[in-house]
């Protein structure tokens, strides 16, 4: 069945696009939800490309929203964005389809990211809103799911984490008195599964910069040291590259 929520209200065409979506995009089973714990949480995954936003949005279990870039969110800065950070690295002679093709899916992007459940998310004043609005979806008893990628490279498996998502937790300390958990997960999509590792809790006596290098170290490690551990397959990386440029989770051990 698609994962939906209730007090989510959406448009008819993003409805129809979801099923759409869910129709023909594979069914990937989650494992390892015992380590989910039984209050709120953020669960930390690579981004796998699109693969991490369709298995959160549509096969994770409970509810949840996902952390998106605003600015697929606004019609007027999507085609910048979305060339940017989809193709710009893809050979400089398709560079004008690729630009042409960023304005035609604006209104696709719009309506998909506003209707999804989802949390915009901002690199400059409006990063605030981002954070108000974490914490109020987790009061509400919502997971956060979160993809903090960026393009530094780590390993075969993932790139570093952008660690400021870490301020969350400290924020929810000062309202709540509670310390949140952060689950990792690993998304395999040539395995159709996602699998969550044990989780690493905030600790709020800590210096929020050491807290930050701590739980992200932890969950880069956790992550890599699951996909090392799974039946051998291809890695979808965060980078948008070809196919055939794709490692697999034993690159590493073949090559010694």
């Amino acid at each position: 069945m698609v994962n939906t929520l209730d007090d989510k209200k959406t448009t008819l065409t993003y409805r129809i696009l979801r099923w759409f979506v869910y129709l023909f995009y594979h069914k990937t089973k989650v494992a390892g939800t015992d380590n989910l714990p039984d209050e709120p949480c953020i669960v930390v995954g690579n981004h796998s490309q699109m693969n991490g936003p369709l298995v959160g949005e549509l096969h994770f279990p409970g509810k949840h929203y996902i952390w998106c870039d605003g600015h697929m969110m606004h019609l007027k800065e999507v085609p910048a964005y979305a060339f940017e950070d989809f193709w710009s690295r893809k050979p400089k002679w398709t560079h004008p389809f690729y630009k042409v093709l960023s304005y035609i899916i604006a209104p696709i992007a719009v309506c998909v990211f506003n209707n999804a459940h989802t949390i915009g998310v901002y690199r400059d004043q409006r990063i605030i809103h981002t954070f108000k609005n974490t914490i109020s979806k987790l009061n509400e008893g919502n997971n956060i799911i979160i993809f903090p990628e960026h393009y530094v490279d780590r390993n075969h498996i993932i790139c570093n984490f952008q660690d400021r998502f870490i301020d969350i937790a400290k924020m929810y300390y000062r309202k709540t008195k509670k310390e949140l958990s952060f689950v990792p997960m690993y998304i395999a999509p040539y395995l159709k599964t996602s699998y969550l590792g044990k989780p690493i809790r905030f600790n709020a006596e800590a210096p929020l910069e050491e807290e930050r290098r701590r739980i992200c170290e932890y969950l880069m490690d956790e992550i890599t040291e699951i996909a090392c551990s799974l039946p051998e397959h291809t890695v979808v990386p965060y980078r948008n590259l070809p196919r055939r440029m794709y490692n697999t989770n034993k690159i590493e051990v073949s090559e010694k």
